[in-house]
């Protein structure tokens, strides 16, 4: 049998992949479903036992994100430099297994009836510590153990185990929930126990030398400042940075369920918002297992900026829309186009970045994300108090459109890559 014959012709032929891949499946299927358990528990408990107004128990749901979001904010720095010094596969593993503790303690505190606000917050934020650290470690982990030329094809299966995660988690922590309460958590212990495992399970990923003779300061001052004056990276980060923080309409959902979307005269309400909610992801998952059979081979770089334009008109027609259907079909085409964009955008800084670098350099894309998300909740529900909901949603839309065109001009290396293969992608590796 020839070399060419030996060699893996798919990612999922590689034992390490596949552990790689459920590992990753299995902590966003519990994880998703926890924290939609947890925010709906801290809103009752709020409600219940500390006889909040529903404007109060609505803003502790506010600060509960605050609280996940905290660590991502302060310890991204620091998860970076950790996934570069020590095996990524450890890094994660033992960040899992901090999931599995929160999931742990609220199953008990739950069968037990000891829910309490402190509790919940101090949860939230133990869970935002370990996702921290989970994003950068596993994140650099497919370039090490998947040969370049499946790269591409790698990004857009994880992206599945991401997409159909996060759709099926919290679908299936609700049903659990409504039966037994503390099920949903018991079922994140399982399955985070079986991610760790998987995730052991992975040949060792010793860190590069270099990695650990450097000081530990000057590696996280080294990270940064290798992605400020890398402006291709720069270039990739940025362009999803605002263009997600400025065209998110998912935070006005509920709007759109409750006053503005009809069927038959009335409101779609809570049953129309979660088909609302689960579009753009089923949108997403169709884009990954195309991407996974083939991915783009040409023009990639023009193509990411195209998604994201078309990402920005899709949510103005979902912004516009009053029929429902279609606004289902829009809220799929802009997951669909964000899918297009996230895939093309993870290949391309995972094939650009020097391997003793990419921990730190995907910690700060996912700070980058998180914060996307975070703030353009924020963005959304100020624009809307000043524009109207349908203001808002449309004013996004024209803002993602706007930075795209913004981007191709000031970022120039971004559109002139044509494929994964290009030359201009692969930086030598060195100390950083």
């Amino acid at each position: 049998m020839s070399e060419l014959q030996d060699e893996p012709q798919s990612p999922l032929a590689i034992p390490d992949y596949r552990r790689f891949w459920l590992a990753r499946f299995l902590s966003v299927f519990a994880t998703t479903g926890m924290v939609v358990v947890l925010g709906y528990q801290l809103y009752d408990v709020a409600r219940s036992q500390y006889g909040m107004s529903i404007g109060s128990a609505a803003f502790q749901l506010g600060l509960l994100g605050l609280a996940q979001f905290l660590p991502v904010l302060l310890l991204t720095p620091v998860a970076g430099l950790m996934a570069d010094r020590f095996d990524r596969r450890k890094v994660s593993g033992f960040a899992i297994l901090i999931d599995l503790v929160v999931a742990l303690v609220l199953a008990l505190a739950t069968w037990h009836g000891h829910l309490n606000l402190p509790l919940l917050f101090g949860l939230g934020a133990l869970h935002g510590t370990a996702r921290v650290f989970i994003g950068p470690a596993m994140s650099s982990i497919a370039p090490n153990i998947v040969p370049v030329q499946l790269l591409p094809r790698a990004v857009a299966i994880n992206a599945m185990a991401w997409q159909t995660g996060s759709v099926g988690g919290p679908a299936i922590a609700g049903l659990l929930f409504a039966w037994v309460p503390a099920l949903p958590y018991w079922m994140a212990v399982v399955l985070l126990a079986a991610a760790a495992i998987s995730v052991f399970g992975i040949r060792p990923l010793p860190p590069a030398q270099e990695s650990r003779r450097a000081h530990p300061f000057s590696q996280i001052v080294g990270g940064l400042t290798f992605v400020w004056h890398d402006r291709f990276l720069f270039g990739c980060i940025t362009l999803d940075l605002f263009a997600v923080l400025l065209g998110g309409a998912t935070a006005l959902l509920p709007v759109y369920a409750r006053d503005i979307l009809l069927v038959d005269g009335l409101p779609v309400g809570a049953n129309g918002l979660g088909l609302m909610r689960a579009a753009p992801g089923a949108g997403a998952v169709l884009v990954a297992l195309l991407l996974a059979r083939k991915p783009i081979a040409s023009g990639v770089g023009a193509k990411m900026l195209l998604a994201v334009a078309i990402y920005g008109v899709a949510t103005i027609g979902f912004g516009l829309s009053r029929n429902y259907l279609l606004s289902l079909g829009l809220l799929a085409a802009l997951g669909a186009a964000d899918m297009v964009s996230v895939f093309i955008r993870n290949t391309l800084v995972q094939l650009h970045t020097p391997d003793s670098v990419r921990g730190r350099v995907s910690a700060i894309s996912g700070l980058a994300i998180s914060a996307s998300n975070e703030l353009g909740e924020m963005q959304s529900g100020l624009a809307a108090a000043l524009l109207g909901a349908t203001g808002a949603v449309v004013f996004g839309g024209v803002g993602a459109i706007f930075i795209t065109v913004l981007w191709a001009a000031w970022f120039p290396e971004l559109r002139r890559v044509q494929s994964f293969t290009d030359e201009r992608l692969h930086q030598k590796e060195h100390a950083t």
